[in-house]
């Protein structure tokens, strides 16, 4: 499989975020990953979930919305508060960046989230709704996006282990308050991180399944 594969350099809100970009031939959509609070991007469950998607022909660009200056924040949403829209200004540059970059310019644009950017997400959707083709929240933190749940005017997909009933109800409260559509999957006996044998595979799946249909709804 021919790919464009790179490490980049989003300009974003005064900063500089670090990415890794890779662009299958003939790329049917890209994949935009925040990360930052709740995962790393180097971790291996990002690894196996960005080379799923690169087989069906699906491009990533997974980024770090802090700076190598600003240092690594993962879980810094449980300890300390976290400014949600300076987030959201960032991960909104990323969005503007992959539509002027040659091979994902014109390809539908598909955010990705767990944790607390899972919420990153739903607000920058919220603000781009032309320009964003779907979010996929797994295990995330909803609730944080707050009164910009209420303008989600695109289809989201929720991820859930079976074995989190917190993360559950969590994720049907915010799927009632989206103006879209939605959808709420739960991996069997999984717990919120998917370490579980074979959950990865399952929400890997899942999540393939989803845009291939909203995919195919264009």
């Amino acid at each position: 499989m021919s790919v464009i594969s790179d490490v980049v350099s989003v300009p974003a809100d005064r900063r500089t975020l670090p990415g890794d970009f890779v662009v299958p031939q003939s790329a049917r959509a890209v994949v935009l990953f925040a990360h930052g609070l709740h995962t790393p991007r180097s971790h291996p469950r990002i690894h196996a979930v960005c080379a799923e998607l690169h087989q069906a022909g699906i491009g990533t660009l997974s980024l770090d919305l802090f700076s190598e200056m600003e240092g690594p924040r993962v879980d810094a949403a449980q300890d300390q508060p976290v400014d949600m829209e300076m987030l959201g200004r960032r991960l909104t540059a990323a969005v503007d960046w992959l539509k002027i970059q040659p091979d994902t310019r014109a390809l539908p644009v598909i955010l990705f989230a767990a944790g607390a950017e899972a919420a990153v997400a739903l607000r920058t959707a919220a603000e781009l709704p032309d320009r964003v083709l779907t979010v996929v929240s797994w295990a995330g933190q909803p609730e944080l996006a707050g009164d910009a749940l209420e303008r989600v005017r695109v289809p989201v997909l929720f991820i859930t282990g079976s074995q989190s009933p917190q993360e559950l109800r969590t994720a049907q409260d915010a799927a009632r308050r989206l103006a879209a559509p939605s959808s709420l999957r739960e991996v069997r006996a999984a717990s919120h991180q998917f370490d579980e044998p074979d959950a990865l595979n399952q929400a890997a799946e899942v999540t393939q399944g989803w845009i291939d249909d909203r995919l195919r709804s264009l």
